[in-house]
């Protein structure tokens, strides 16, 4: 298959254990996956044009995930990005879904139930926005 035709979900996430497990997923679904350990580094190495999903973590050291969002806003206003926490907070769910967010999922989280969440994000046919309602918990 050509690498080309497949959508790219990009992750940040400055846990290496979250970055590898999610390529391993991303990639058995048959995306192309990109993991970063920075926003920084991902705003800086150029993915942002060819990424078609972005998957965060909410809270990092240096650029957290709402501000890797709004930077992401500016120049990919309509790029769906979908958050994931191991520390929830009402406040800044409610920041991210009112910025644009696809959802906000609590980790540990179950594989299918974000692969369902990236696959609505990405437009694929036969997905409807209905069972994101269950991805943001």
């Amino acid at each position: 298959m050509d690498l080309t035709l497949k959508p790219v979900v990009a992750v940040v996430d400055d846990d290496l254990r979250v970055r590898e497990s999610l390529e391993s997923l991303i990639e058995s679904a048959g995306f192309t996956a990109q993991v970063f350990a920075r926003g920084e580094d991902f705003l800086q190495r150029g993915h942002l044009a060819e990424t078609s999903c972005l998957i965060t973590d909410i809270r990092m050291p240096r650029m957290d995930g709402l501000d890797l969002q709004r930077r992401v806003r500016l120049a990919r206003p309509e790029l769906p990005i979908i958050f994931i926490t191991a520390h929830h907070d009402d406040e800044l769910e409610r920041s991210a879904l009112a910025e644009g967010a696809v959802c906000f999922i609590r980790k540990p989280f179950d594989a299918g139930e974000l692969l369902r969440a990236t696959k609505v994000a990405l437009g694929e046919p036969g997905k409807t926005t209905k069972r994101l309602n269950n991805a943001r918990r």
